[in-house]
């Protein structure tokens, strides 16, 4: 897209409508971030179900999926490549013994914490309260809604 042309896209009556900013902004840092978590081996989904699987009380396949809004076979593919990596392990569920969760390895938890600090911070160029109140809405409206 030549930038004239970018300049016109920009300025179409799409571009007001916020739940096409959403998912474009969606995508923009998902792209960033596949990139910069390219070098680590990880892409979003994989770094996601990953920082899922750090959390306290590790959370089952079926929760995963949930949250993250996949197809549980989506889920099982990730689970599958990150456990033959070494970084998860599925482990009884304390809550529920005929349930597996899933959680993070000692390595699992190292890769993460350096994944973590390679993500692109998609607001970067916006003033801390701009993204302080983008934050909020956008709990809002993946939690709350």
């Amino acid at each position: 897209m030549t930038p004239a042309h970018a300049d016109v896209v920009r300025g179409s009556a799409l571009t007001r409508n916020v739940s096409f900013l959403l998912t474009r902004a969606s995508v923009v840092a998902a792209q960033r971030d596949n990139e910069a978590l390219a070098p680590l081996g990880l892409k979003v989904r994989s770094f996601s179900v990953l920082g899922l699987a750090l959390d306290d009380q590790p959370p089952t396949q079926r929760e995963i999926a949930e949250f993250l809004r996949l197809d549980p076979s989506q889920v099982v593919a990730l689970v599958d490549d990150l456990e033959q990596r070494g970084l998860l392990a599925r482990e009884t569920d304390p809550r529920d013994r005929r349930a597996k969760v899933v959680a993070a390895t000692p390595a699992g938890s190292e890769l993460y914490e350096t994944a973590r600090e390679t993500v692109v911070d998609i607001t970067a160029g916006v003033d801390e309260h701009e993204a302080e109140t983008l934050r909020r809405a956008l709990t809002k409206l993946a939690f709350e809604g």
